[in-house]
């Protein structure tokens, strides 16, 4: 429609463990359209649970995107460098009244 200049995915993984089959899809559906569009695929790793995470799982993560053929646009990201920006937002959209923080215990959810 022209309203974008070119396409833009991602593909965020967790970094707490080895990828499978269905990462390698991911991997391919986002960066081979990003590809053959003339687009760029970020790489942002979803670093959100810091005990179950570790370097080695993210060295390989980068090894496997780039044995499957692709290179992502720019520096790797991560999630923890936006977590007070996405505090900051969570906050206004509470004072707005366009959400809410949910007390309920797990077996309250059920």
């Amino acid at each position: 429609s022209g309203k974008h200049s070119k396409i833009i995915t991602r593909f965020p993984p967790e970094p707490n463990g080895y990828l499978h089959i269905g990462h390698a899809k991911s991997i391919c559906v986002n960066f081979g359209l990003a590809k053959e569009f003339g687009g760029d695929t970020h790489l942002r790793f979803d670093d959100t649970n810091p005990a179950k995470e570790d370097q080695e799982y993210i060295d390989a993560i980068m090894n496997d995107v780039k044995w499957l053929g692709f290179e992502w646009a720019g520096e790797v990201r991560y999630a923890s460098q936006y977590f007070d920006q996405l505090h900051d937002w969570a906050v206004e959209l509470i004072k707005a009244g366009k959400a809410y923080v949910d007390d309920l215990t797990p077996e309250q959810a059920r």
